[in-house]
């Protein structure tokens, strides 16, 4: 019984993950202490494992000291895409910042999030 429970969840999620037609490295990037008024930036990897070009519509930040640059021609099949996140360092403390990126035809968005600690002058 647990065997086919096992496959039965190996499939539902395996179909599910297929669904969305991309895959990425990581979706969380801690900068660890920056230094305040240096921006800083990093670039998220996602491979596009689907059998149809991969169109990223859009990429939006929470707020302005955070710019996202995205792929605007489409991602082919079995290539490789790249979303930079850079963070403007003006404000001391911490920080955790969020990335919406929506895919063409793809109904859920992909949240990013870059975080760290801005140490003052």
């Amino acid at each position: 019984m647990k065997k086919i429970f096992f496959i039965a969840f190996i499939f539902c999620a395996s179909t599910l993950f297929a669904q969305s037609g991309f895959q990425f490295t990581s979706l969380k990037h801690n900068f660890g202490k920056i230094k305040q008024s240096v921006p800083v930036s990093y670039t998220f990897l996602f491979k596009n494992i689907s059998n149809k070009p991969l169109i990223v519509e859009v990429a939006t930040a929470e707020c302005g000291c955070t710019t996202p640059d995205y792929p605007k021609e489409p991602i082919t099949k079995g290539k490789d895409g790249k979303i930079k996140v850079t963070f403007n360092a003006e404000n001391a403390g911490t920080f955790s910042k969020k990335v919406t990126v929506k895919f063409a035809n793809v109904d859920d968005p992909v949240i990013l999030t870059i975080e760290g600690e801005v140490i003052g002058k």
